[in-house]
């Protein structure tokens, strides 16, 4: 792997000198790729859009996001900006130098890359969905218009994440296009699964348990054999070249709990007899009432994310974590519609699908 690692080293350092006065374009398509905007922008928009397409988004992001914390932990990828440091490739010459940003300091394992794999999921929901609603149209030309349009769209945003990522010497362009490959077959997985829809209670808790069991039985089973899964945390904090970079949320387990708390709230709000919108209402709301849903739920997610968690006690970061990702589908699929339907006391004819 050094002859990959040190190519990618190579891209970085052309990146890094001369396309420096990009950097604000490649930190927000960084932003993008960020796994928890998927809960906190593009799920209540699209679930206010389409309660399947919602649904499938945030099942989509939470299996995606633990499969690639178990491929983290099985592959061991190294980071850029740690690889560097630590490696005898280098041996007799000068190390190459990468600059550091505050985005830089991702903690876990670098392969693959989670921006790039998060942002390919989402973004092959989101784009399926359009597809698949113009195809039911039956609209021939504009269809394959729109085709070829949100696939060109979907790769541009794929490969500036992808840019972003490899810009800031946290992952190497191989982890990224790795990323992308594995977002695009967890989407497409999910694109046919359909018990999803109609869930019940049960079957969230019981999924969101097994994930969890399952990635702390692993963890546990390794460190008995006295390999720590953990061991990129210990790189990240050597070579980080500012330790207040270093976020308690890059952390693996931290991932986990937030994936977690997020698949377990969807399942108490769609399953909610508070919610208008959950199973079995069969409420189709009026454009006006989806619109005010989307406002309001994207204000208050905005605010309720301003509160930041106190990192002192890692334990405490996690439930807490956990708590405040349950908090967001809640927030979304049973607080909001509800308060809406009391204000203007809208009501709908159809299945709300």
């Amino acid at each position: 792997m050094d002859a990959a690692h040190s190519q990618g080293v190579l891209a970085i350092q052309h990146l890094q000198q001369h396309y420096r006065g990009s950097l604000d374009f490649l930190s927000v398509m960084s932003a993008v790729g960020d796994p928890r905007n998927t809960f906190l922008l593009y799920f209540p928009i699209w679930f206010h859009l389409s309660r399947r397409v919602g649904t499938r988004m945030i099942w989509v992001a939470v299996i995606g996001d633990w499969c690639n914390l178990i491929l983290k932990w099985v592959m061991f990828g190294q980071r850029p900006y740690w690889w560097v440091q630590e490696t005898s490739f280098y041996q007799g010459s000068s190390v190459p130098h990468l600059e550091q940003f505050p985005i830089t300091c991702e903690t876990g394992p670098g392969s693959p890359s989670g921006h790039a794999m998060g942002s390919a999921c989402v973004w092959y929901v989101m784009v399926t969905a359009i597809l698949t609603h113009l195809k039911g149209a039956g609209k021939g030309t504009s269809y394959r218009l729109a085709q070829i349009s949100l696939w060109s769209l979907f790769w541009v945003i794929q490969i500036s994440v992808c840019v972003s990522r490899v810009f800031v010497a946290t992952h190497f362009p191989h982890q990224v296009i790795l990323g992308v490959l594995a977002g695009m077959l967890v989407a497409e997985a999910f694109n046919h699964t359909f018990w999803i829809y109609n869930a019940s209670g049960r079957q969230y808790s019981m999924v969101s348990l097994v994930l969890f069991l399952f990635a702390l039985g692993f963890y546990l089973l390794l460190k008995l054999i006295d390999v720590d899964l953990l061991w990129s945390v210990e790189k990240a904090t050597k070579w980080c070249a500012t330790p207040d970079w270093i976020h308690m949320d890059t952390m693996p387990f931290a991932g986990l709990y937030r994936n977690l708390g997020a698949l377990f709230g969807l399942g108490l709000a769609v399953n909610s007899r508070v919610s208008p919108l959950s199973h079995g209402k069969g409420y189709a709301p009026p454009g006006s009432f989806k619109a005010l849903c989307v406002i309001l739920s994207l204000f208050l997610l905005y605010c309720f994310d301003q509160f930041s968690i106190p990192t002192r006690n890692p334990y405490m970061f996690y439930a807490l974590s956990f708590c405040k990702c349950t908090a967001i589908p809640l927030t979304v699929v049973t607080f909001v519609p509800y308060c809406v339907q009391q204000i203007t006391n809208s009501k709908g004819e159809k299945a709300y699908v």
